[in-house]
């Protein structure tokens, strides 16, 4: 049988980069804003939910520094309420929802399946539409004086007793909710449908698994996130009562509702981060993934355990919880397994993969201990809950975005990094992030409340501390941007692939071209098989003039 077609760059053009790529085959604005191409709908996702992360940052900022001190003094306390809602409602639905596989996995997994484009490319251009239109709405309700319901838009406050723009802000949701929708959908039809000759399903990156995976919630999780948005714009304009006991409505309704998309939403942000750090620990060990298919079919019980945490009694509620975290350990035991007698380097996307590993099981533990009741009656509604959410979300979910930027930078843009700088950027993330999260821990277990402006003297040197650690994680947050924007002029050619990885989109030229392959590639070799590569490295590999 043949082999996976390769195509790099012949050696006397590896000083430049190709004439003719992606990111070149046509100019002018109207050409982004058209295009079909998913790498360019990548990069517009990139730019994108970069700026509404900033915003989202920005609102952080603002809650660390009034929480200097115990009093309120910084805000008035509905302004504090409106900026700790919005705040949430940017980073998770503008941010932490799409920023994985609108942008890496839009760009790469086409290439990984040996495709040369989503199954729908216009659907997955409309899907940034609504996306940038979702933003318009979210940042008109900020603009307008902001809401202040918490971003779950709990009944009754967000139906009747808050005069904040509610509206506008679920319409936002609402219509992100459409975006995730359609992603999902193109993913699920192109793994399904769109792959090489020879790509089995376990064949198949571990990447392509876990938004496989995420796609599945996306599509099924997210219509009832959005009809529960609908019914509460219903209730507060014209008084339906869904919501309302009142008129015959159940106020915990709502919460059933929101819950069933909302804790699955956990792992449609995570899982698409862990195909991330899978793909990197394997490239960066040299080893094929320990327990490949275990890891595999882990993606997909996660996401189906995930939709029946938050819909039972209390004590099958906390056996779920229990059971839902089997799945996630056996990843971290499967990359830590990988990572044995390895050849390891220590390259930047590893550095953020192992960050992620790290936070990522600080996060998770700490959710078993949330599992059980006792210690939930204690800790619910405390900063113990803020502690944990961002140590999964933020620490392992920006970890991995960073660790798939920095790991898929060079194949999007033909460009490298400054190495030292963006090794720096890794440690000081890492550190600002213990920093910030690691206090209020302690914090909450000793009683602090979430949500509040002011709180006892005794916990000022906790939030101090936490404070300083913000300043730190921003500074590593930045730096990226930075150096990254730097790079695209000044950055070193890359080459087709400089990491020697073994998946399909490391054997194209870099950037790609329009149409990813030359000819279909016929695949005969197993995922991550680095002998496989070897081999092909003692061979003439075909040319791009």
């Amino acid at each position: 049988m043949s082999t996976a077609t390769i195509v790099k760059l012949p050696p006397q053009e590896t000083a430049s980069l190709p004439r003719r790529s992606y990111l070149n085959s046509e100019y002018g604005l109207k050409s982004w804003l058209l295009t079909g191409d998913h790498k360019r709908i990548a990069i517009l996702y990139l730019i994108s939910i970069t700026f509404f992360f900033f915003i989202g940052g920005a609102m952080a900022g603002l809650i660390r520094l009034e929480l200097l001190t115990p009093q309120s003094d910084l805000m008035a306390t509905d302004t504090y309420n409106k900026v700790f809602t919005m705040h949430g409602i940017i980073m998770v639905f503008l941010f932490l929802v799409p920023s994985v596989p609108a942008t890496i996995g839009n760009f790469v997994i086409p290439i990984m399946v040996g495709a040369k484009d989503l199954a729908f490319p216009k659907v997955n251009l409309l899907s940034w539409y609504l996306y940038i239109v979702a933003g318009i709405f979210t940042i008109s309700a900020l603009v307008l004086g902001g809401v202040d319901t918490g971003w779950t838009f709990t009944t009754p406050l967000s139906t009747h007793y808050l005069n904040t723009h509610v509206i506008t802000a679920g319409l936002g949701i609402f219509i992100a909710g459409f975006s995730s929708i359609f992603t999902g959908l193109n993913f699920i039809v192109t793994i399904h449908r769109m792959r090489a000759p020879g790509m089995t399903w376990f064949r198949l990156p571990l990447f392509v698994w876990s938004n496989y995976a995420a796609s599945i919630l996306m599509v099924l999780g997210t219509p009832v996130l959005a009809i529960t948005l609908v019914l509460v714009v219903l209730e507060r304009a014209i008084g339906i009562g869904v919501f309302d006991p009142a008129k015959g409505g159940d106020p915990l309704l709502f919460q059933h509702l929101f819950w069933f998309y909302s804790h699955p939403a956990v792992y449609i942000m995570i899982l698409p981060g862990m195909g991330v750090i899978s793909e990197v620990i394997s490239t960066f060990s040299r080893k094929r993934v320990f327990g490949y298919t275990a890891v595999a079919f882990s993606s997909v019980a996660i996401a189906v355990f995930g939709f029946f945490v938050s819909n039972y009694s209390a004590l099958v509620f906390s056996l779920l919880t229990m059971l839902v975290a089997v799945p996630s350990a056996i990843k971290i035991f499967n990359w830590a397994a990988t990572l044995y007698k390895g050849s390891i380097t220590f390259e930047t996307p590893m550095l953020y993969a192992f960050g992620f590993m790290g936070l990522f099981t600080i996060g998770g533990l700490t959710g078993v201990f949330l599992g059980s009741l006792g210690m939930d009656i204690h800790l619910t509604e405390t900063y113990f809950i803020v502690a944990h959410f961002h140590f999964v979300m933020v620490g392992g979910m920006l970890m991995a975005f960073l660790s798939g930027i920095h790991f898929w930078w060079p194949k999007m843009t033909g460009r490298m990094y400054p190495e030292a700088l963006s090794k720096l950027a890794a440690l000081t993330t890492f550190i600002g992030f213990n920093l910030t999260f690691f206090p209020q821990f302690i914090v909450g277990y000793l009683g602090m409340p979430r949500r509040y402006a002011a709180y006892p003297p005794e916990f000022q040197v906790l939030n101090v501390l936490s404070t300083a650690g913000a300043t730190v994680l921003g500074i590593g947050y930045l730096l990226p941007m930075l150096y990254l924007t730097w790079s695209l002029k000044y950055g070193k050619i890359a080459g087709s692939n400089p990491w020697q990885a073994t998946g399909l989109e490391w054997q194209i030229q870099s950037p790609p071209l329009t149409e990813n392959f030359i000819e279909t590639p016929l695949v005969d070799h197993e995922a991550y098989d680095y002998e496989w590569l070897a081999h092909q490295t003692e061979h003439e590999v075909q040319t791009v003039g």
